[in-house]
């Protein structure tokens, strides 16, 4: 079953508005993630804006993709998730859209040290997700060790959807699986940008609503192997899915993530 949702908005190109254009994680041991995603994803580590934070941040050649931060203590015992952030236009003018749209602030926004600005919220579910101004940001390109999808994982993806589709001025494809699961796609522009699934038969969810990354890689059944001989496990064996061949891994900090090759 597939229906097609659309609310006011402009047309979005890679780096426009709407568009997810960051990933940062916060885990009680960050400098024990280097060499995992070092060694997976290609990345190259410099130290970040403490300023805000992110004690590491990940590039790809001279292309920033990511950032790493120590998680606070009081937060050290949570389960930890890769954070998208959607490009806009106006964090102030989003940030006040996302306490209407019922989701709430928690940090910002506010201006970072390259002379933008961003917030941190959470949806209507409880999932947490960032805000980041265009520029000097676009999305982080395309290659090996680059996100390149993103997925919420809720409870009821029908009701959340909208929340993104007001603040973000995006479009939605529902559907539902044979397993039962409801699922929206959100686009921007015409283009598929990032999905929101809920509970298919037989599934819990034991960390609450969160997002979880996919990032490209050259070979998913070679990386989700080296991911466990790097100190990670296999939470979802590889598979061949609509958007390419995919598998979920767990780096040693407890954090999910997708592991993507769309050239099949």
């Amino acid at each position: 079953m597939t229906e097609t949702t659309r609310v006011p908005g402009t047309a979005n190109a890679p780096g426009a508005p709407g568009t997810p254009g960051w990933v940062t994680l916060v885990a009680p041991r960050p400098e024990r993630l280097k060499g995992f995603y070092e060694t997976l994803l290609g990345w190259e580590f410099r130290p970040g804006p403490p300023s805000l934070g992110m004690n590491l941040r990940a590039f790809v050649g001279d292309r920033p993709v990511a950032a790493i931060g120590q998680a606070p203590q009081h937060r050290a015992s949570r389960a930890a998730a890769w954070t998208p952030f959607l490009l806009s236009a106006d964090i102030d003018l989003a940030a006040m859209a996302v306490g209407a749209c019922g989701g709430t602030i928690g940090v910002g926004p506010l201006n970072d040290r390259e002379g933008g600005r961003l917030a941190i919220g959470a949806d209507p579910s409880g999932a947490v997700f960032g805000i980041r101004s265009v520029a000097p940001f676009g999305r982080p390109g395309e290659g090996p060790g680059t996100p390149a999808w993103h997925e919420l994982l809720t409870y009821e993806p029908y009701r959340i959807a909208p929340f993104y589709q007001r603040v973000f001025g995006l479009s939605s494809v529902r559907e539902t699986n044979p397993e039962g699961a409801e699922r929206v796609v959100l686009h921007a522009g015409g283009r598929p940008i990032a999905s929101i699934r809920g509970l298919g038969r037989g599934e819990t969810f034991d960390r609450g609503p969160h997002w979880v990354t996919w990032f490209q890689v050259r070979d998913v059944d070679a990386d989700a192997l080296r991911a466990v001989d790097l100190g990670g496990r296999i939470a979802e064996a590889p598979h061949d899915g609509p958007y390419g061949r995919t598998a979920t891994v767990v780096d040693p900090e407890g954090t999910p993530l997708g592991l993507l090759d769309r050239r099949r």
